[in-house]
């Protein structure tokens, strides 16, 4: 079997993905914190605004981490976790909690995972919309 490599997420992505996050907040008039994270869940990037919820930079970074960890936005596992849902026994007890609020978005390349993106401290929905916009800039 043969595979192709694909270059990681590098300092430089992780740093214009939050860059376009933010930007992208800043035009909705939102105060966020984002976090990325490499396809091994190390920190590569991170910025909070002192004006922002002070839990938001810990949000930001499990919305990243459980993107990266289920390979799916989270936006899209928020039903999953209610009574009857597919994780809703998930056990918690991992390296970091898992969340499961809108806001963590994966980051690939070449169709390969690569990272992902949190976003934290505006609604629910307008997080998840500055992690998509991040990571289209990002393509």
């Amino acid at each position: 079997m043969t595979t192709t490599a694909v270059a990681p997420l590098t300092t430089a992505d992780a740093e214009a993905l939050v860059t376009a996050a933010v930007e992208a907040a800043d035009k909705a008039g939102v105060t966020v914190s984002v976090t990325v994270l490499d396809a091994g869940g190390h920190l590569l990037a991170f910025r909070r605004d002192d004006r922002a919820v002070l839990i938001s930079g810990e949000t930001s970074t499990r919305k990243a981490y459980t993107a990266l960890q289920l390979d799916t936005p989270t936006a899209d596992l928020v039903d999953a976790v209610q009574p009857g849902g597919l994780f809703h026994t998930l056990p918690t007890a991992l390296d970091r909690p898992l969340l499961f609020i809108a806001g963590g978005v994966p980051v690939r390349r070449d169709g390969r995972l690569i990272g992902a993106v949190g976003v934290g401290g505006g609604a629910p929905e307008q997080d998840h919309g500055f992690a998509v916009a991040a990571v289209e800039s990002f393509v």
